[in-house]
């Protein structure tokens, strides 16, 4: 049966469908329905009660709450974007406030130690900074060995071209660049040599989801609900990733300065006058004239 317009329920994720509409729209931080990605995520990741998981990039931490919830682990719930005390306000809310910890931090700045997460887990924001070729060096130190790392959000189901399909240029801008393909993502992974990629696929019928959810929370949105039904799922759609660090690979701290010693040289060659001895002191501007 095909769901309502204005729907936000969904046979597929029976769990994200025991939570109110009203709370679901509350939670709004993206372009996505946070609750039925982290469910597709879910299927595919080892969580167990107890377990340390970093939830980067969360939004408003709909996400945080329903891990939580559902599985026993503990959140840290991180986000730079929305209001931290508001997300503890909805936490406390949720009555799971003794085990999801609202987190105001950078995803390139983040404030934990190396080796403290069970899973990292991102839901619709690890494009906006994730696909630096670097950035999962940096975000694999903070997961103990043969941990797990898992996205999911909106992406395409192939690569587009370098000019977007004639279909989607009335809705498609430059950011929109950061969206790619399961086999993008399970080579920029495994080329790191850091992980070992154990899932990249996109969410069967995605498209459909993605809009319904649009329909449902922004029915004004007509230029992406009219690419979505344009392209019917031929590059839009749902795509996820997980991978499990390699225990046999160490990593560095990431590089925030370089020490240097300066000395003062020659500037030019067969010039002496601006040389002096390490030791000597500065002259004055009086001096210097």
């Amino acid at each position: 049966m095909t769901p309502h317009p204005g729907s936000l329920d969904s046979r597929r994720f029976p769990r994200s469908s025991r939570y109110h509409p009203d709370w679901v729209r509350s939670s709004i931080s993206g372009g996505a329905h946070s609750l039925w990605l982290t469910e597709w995520l879910s299927e595919v990741i080892d969580l167990r009660p107890g377990m340390r998981v970093l939830d980067l990039g969360c939004g408003r931490g709909a996400s945080s709450v329903f891990l939580h919830r559902e599985f026993g682990v503990q959140v840290w719930s991180t986000d730079l974007w929305f209001s931290v005390d508001e997300r503890a306000q909805r936490i406390r809310d949720a009555g799971v406030e003794d085990g999801v910890f609202p987190i105001h931090a950078d995803a390139r700045a983040l404030p934990f130690a190396r080796d403290f997460f069970d899973v990292v887990v991102s839901v619709d924001s690890y494009v906006y900074y994730g696909t630096d070729d670097l950035y999962l060096g940096y975000l694999a130190r903070l997961v103990k060995p043969g941990g797990q790392i898992g996205i999911a959000g909106a992406g395409v189901v192939q690569e587009t071209p370098v000019d977007p399909p004639s279909h989607l240029r009335h809705w498609w801008e430059p950011s929109l660049a950061c969206l790619h393909a399961p086999e993008w993502w399970h080579r920029h992974w495994s080329r790191s040599g850091i992980v070992d990629v154990e899932r990249a696929d996109a969410m069967d019928e995605g498209w459909r989801l993605w809009l319904q959810w649009q329909r449902a929370v922004a029915p004004d949105n007509k230029p992406e609900i009219q690419a979505l039904e344009a392209d019917r799922g031929r590059y839009l759609g749902y795509v996820r990733a997980v991978a499990r660090r390699r225990h046999d690979v160490e990593l560095d701290d990431p590089i925030t300065s370089v020490p240097v010693a300066y000395r003062q040289q020659p500037l030019l060659v067969g010039d002496s006058s601006t040389a002096r001895r390490p030791d000597a002191p500065v002259p004055t501007p009086q001096e210097r004239a």
